[in-house]
């Protein structure tokens, strides 16, 4: 009897055999959920730290990141939106860009083309389109690849 309960429980705590792959097929990838640099800045706008960021936290947040690196200026040189893009996005050559920020293309980035670009990624990462963020939305999930195959170097649309 005791031996049929140990036999029972080491087969209820045994992992189950993997399927082995078929010959010649290719290993699955492995999943990857990241955060991408503008979504830890979104996360940061959460003022009221509930996991949710909504509309106006976001629009305050975008505001506030702008007037703390603009220092009272109307606009922020590439060198500013470098030293803005450390602080908020973590390094000075995360995404989105100056390139993609300057919508007039004159060299500064103003407080209007900061918030037409971070609209955009609000509209993306609202995948549930209720006009908020939730911590889940701003992940980004990725295949990992498997060891001997080169990543995938294609970027989503930003």
């Amino acid at each position: 009897m005791i031996a049929a309960l140990a036999l029972l429980a080491a087969s209820q705590t045994a992992p189950a055999p993997a399927t082995p792959p078929q010959p010649g097929a290719a290993p699955a990838p492995i999943p990857l959920m990241i955060a991408e640099p503008v979504a830890m800045a979104i996360a940061t706008f959460d003022s009221d730290q509930d996991g949710i960021i909504t509309r106006a936290e976001f629009d305050a947040g975008v505001r506030r990141s702008f007037e703390l690196s603009a220092k009272g200026q109307p606009a922020l040189g590439y060198i500013a939106f470098g030293d803005w893009s450390e602080r908020w996005l973590g390094n000075r050559n995360a995404l989105p860009s100056p390139f993609e920020v300057d919508g007039d293309g004159d060299n500064r980035i103003t407080l209007p083309e900061l918030q037409a670009r971070f609209d955009l990624f609000f509209t993306r990462f609202d995948t549930d389109k209720d006009g908020s963020l939730r911590r889940s939305e701003l992940l980004t999930v990725r295949a990992m690849p498997t060891p001997g195959q080169q990543p995938d170097r294609r970027r989503r649309d930003r």
